[in-house]
């Protein structure tokens, strides 16, 4: 005999309750929306931040920031990179001195990943408000940057305050980072549906129905206060052009290929430029004086080509516009590319999207002079048309997220018919970055942190959890370690523990708090191991599939 009828609501809506609180809990939205607001009015200080100091230093804002720098002396031309170098590098040297930073260098989006990826708790609030002036000084001065990674960063901080005050689980705050993130983007890009996809596809590798929600929340709710405050955040002119029908979409699978090569270009030589100064750093040059030469390699530059300073967007536009000759794009390509990779590897900055656009942009529009030249029936729509296409193909490439960098330029364009040219030109300089380099930007940086998130969960799972995060705590009185017995370090991973278990022969061994010590804080046993091993996996399994 069935339910009375009465009964069988009340059982739906009881497992109905049971499953929305299962998708997203009702503190997660709540703050869902609190972040999207915050880091909205955040992106907007720090963009007025960086305004006032580039019309301080240059005369002009950062739309005509090279119009600024050519009227100026060219001795000050010189001279600001320089003084904004030292005051980089004087802030994080206090930074690292005072215990907020770990490192001497500016903080961006492979921080939240790493956030996402490790524990929660990794980024403070105290550590993204520093992050955050210390780039905006940077970009202020000339720093050739973008302003996605600290913005990212200073969201990221704003998450883990939150979760960290209304002791919000793991699972739940790691959506956080994601909504911040997509707040981020939104409000610095005018673009809500590419931060979305940028969170979920960056930052999260997460496309679950129940973080879906509260990351479009954020975005949403940033883009509403952004425009309240700013009636358009786009910073390129874009002319009107004519849109080619499907003829186009070879022409854009031959630019994805010259963008895939300029993006490789460019990794490689991050990852070289990257090396050479960690060993100037460990042999001849202390770390705080590293943004200095960046600002002296970025004043020499400005006084010749001022266009190369900061975000660029002077010259992005001009180049979508299509009024600069070949001769001059080519050599603005070169000079952006170095002086990028020098304020990347010197610490002068953090962010590659910026200068990954324009890149990009001066590529295809490279492309689309050559094309016209000599082909005349294209030229109508060379140098516009291919510079939208450069622009999301080299930005997708090296960031490695060719859906929300897609959407970032349909949304600047609203052109659908470029857009299926685009994610060609996109899908191949992606492909070619993956052969060719192996790995995104930010996934090059984890992976030389220790974390190879090319594993998948299993192998984050036992590379961020710590044996002291596990350990069964032994009392302080505990009788002291024989020398020369096997032991764990409470610092070493637990895909380590197992490790040296195994190799051991043993079913558990004792724990030190650092390798030279002999002073038992804890034990951890091969079951206990494996028993947390399983029990993250198979969280992180529900995480990516409800």
């Amino acid at each position: 005999m069935s339910a009375p009828p009465l009964k069988r609501i009340r059982l739906w809506l009881r497992h109905s309750r049971r499953r929305a609180i299962g998708a997203a809990s009702p503190t997660v939205w709540g703050v869902a929306l609190i972040l999207g607001v915050a880091v909205a009015y955040g992106v907007i200080l720090f963009t007025l931040g960086v305004e006032a100091l580039t019309r301080f230093t240059y005369g002009e804002g950062t739309t005509q920031l090279a119009q600024g720098a050519r009227g100026l002396d060219p001795g000050r031309t010189f001279i600001v990179p320089v003084i904004g170098g030292i005051l980089v590098g004087t802030m994080l040297w206090i930074a690292v001195r005072l215990g907020i930073l770990r490192d001497i260098r500016c903080q961006g989006v492979a921080e939240v990943i790493e956030a996402r990826a490790s524990p929660p708790g990794y980024l403070s609030l105290r550590s993204g408000a520093v992050a955050t002036v210390v780039s905006a000084t940077a970009l202020g001065c000339g720093a050739s940057a973008g302003r996605e990674g600290p913005l990212v960063a200073m969201g990221g901080s704003i998450a883990t305050f939150f979760s960290q005050r209304l002791k919000i689980p793991a699972k739940d705050a790691r959506t956080l980072l994601g909504c911040a993130a997509a707040a981020a983007v939104s409000a610095a890009f005018n673009a809500p549906i590419a931060g979305v996809l940028f969170a979920l596809e960056v930052v999260l590798s997460n496309y679950a129905l129940s973080i879906f929600g509260p990351v479009t929340l954020s975005s949403v709710s940033a883009l509403v206060v952004t425009q309240l405050h700013f009636e358009n955040t786009h910073r390129f002119e874009i002319p009107d052009y004519v849109t080619p029908g499907v003829g186009a979409l070879p022409l854009g699978a031959l630019l994805g290929i010259l963008c895939g090569i300029v993006a490789w270009t460019f990794l490689q030589s991050a990852a070289k430029a990257r090396r050479t100064a960690l060993g100037l750093m460990r042999r001849r040059i202390p770390a705080p004086f590293m943004p200095m030469i960046a600002g002296l390699g970025m004043g020499t530059i400005g006084m010749f080509l001022p266009e190369v300073l900061g975000f660029g967007y002077e010259a992005t536009s001009e180049a979508i516009q299509g009024s600069y000759s070949l001769k001059l794009l080519l050599l603005l390509l070169v000079a952006k590319l170095f002086a990028t990779v020098l304020c990347l590897s010197c610490r002068f900055g953090t962010g590659v999207f910026s200068g990954g656009i324009y890149l990009g942009t001066i590529t295809g529009a490279a492309f689309g002079t050559v094309l016209g030249a000599i082909f005349p029936e294209v030229a109508g729509y060379g140098a516009t048309f291919f510079a939208m296409i450069g622009m999301g193909a080299v930005s997708g490439a090296i960031i490695g997220a060719p859906i929300s960098t897609t959407l970032i330029v349909f949304e600047i364009t609203g052109d659908y018919q470029m857009t299926a040219t685009l994610m060609i030109a996109v899908g191949i300089a992606s492909m070619i970055v993956q052969v060719l380099f192996g790995s995104s930007w930010f996934h090059y940086q984890l992976n030389h942190r220790g974390y190879d998130l090319s594993d998948g969960p299993q192998g984050i799972i036992l590379k961020t959890i710590r044996v002291r995060d596990v350990m069964r705590a032994m009392p302080v009185d505990a009788a002291p370690l024989e020398k020369g017995a096997a032991r764990l370090v409470a610092t070493e991973t637990l895909g380590e523990a197992l490790a040296q278990m195994t190799d051991l022969g043993l079913d558990g061994m004792p724990v030190v708090p650092h390798e030279d010590s002999d002073k038992i804080i804890g034990t951890l046993t091969q079951i206990r191991a494996l028993k947390t091993y399983n029990a993250a996996l198979i969280e992180s399994h529900i995480e990516h599939h409800r």
